[in-house]
C-alpha cells in the first residue's frame, strides 16, 4: 500500500505547479529494486501516470520520481465522489556513489515505470584473462 509525504501548495488558479510545491499528500508508489552487476533497476507502479505527467530527477547522489494522476472527465461532467487519497505520487533514493546518474533511462509503460540506472566503469564486474606462462 502506498504512503502519504507532505508537499507544498501551489497559489489559487495555478494548477500546473510540480507536485513539490504543493501542499497536498503524497502517495509514495510501490517500488521493486534489483540490483545486478551492471548496476540498478527499479521498477514502480504508477497507474494514471502519463509520460507528459511524470517527472525524474537526479540531483547529487538523490533520484527523485514525481507523477501526478489525470483524470479525463467528459465536458460539463462533475465527480460527485471519488475515491482517491491523493494525485500525486512521489518518492525518492538515495544512490550510491558507484552508480552513473548521468547514464539513467527510464520507460513508461502501461502505468508501470522502469529506470535502469548503471554502475561506473570502475565498478562494473570484469573477465581478467589468465594466460598460460
Amino acid at each position: 500500500m502506498a504512503t502519504e509525504q507532505n508537499i507544498t501548495q501551489p497559489e489559487k488558479g495555478s494548477a500546473t505547479r510540480p507536485a513539490t510545491q504543493r501542499n497536498e499528500s503524497a502517495m509514495r508508489p510501490p517500488v521493486d529494486v534489483f540490483e545486478t552487476s551492471d548496476g540498478i533497476r527499479l521498477v514502480a507502479d504508477m497507474p494514471g501516470v502519463s509520460k507528459e505527467h511524470l517527472r525524474l530527477r537526479a540531483e547529487g547522489n538523490t533520484l527523485t520520481i514525481e507523477g501526478e494522476l489525470q483524470f479525463d472527465m467528459a465536458d460539463r461532467m462533475e465527480a460527485l465522489y471519488a475515491d482517491v487519497r491523493s494525485t500525486l505520487y512521489r518518492c525518492s533514493f538515495v544512490l550510491s556513489p558507484e552508480l552513473d546518474t548521468s547514464q539513467i533511462e527510464a520507460i513508461l509503460k502501461d502505468g508501470v515505470l522502469a529506470v535502469r540506472i548503471p554502475k561506473r566503469a570502475a565498478f562494473r564486474p570484469r573477465r581478467i584473462e589468465v594466460q598460460s606462462g
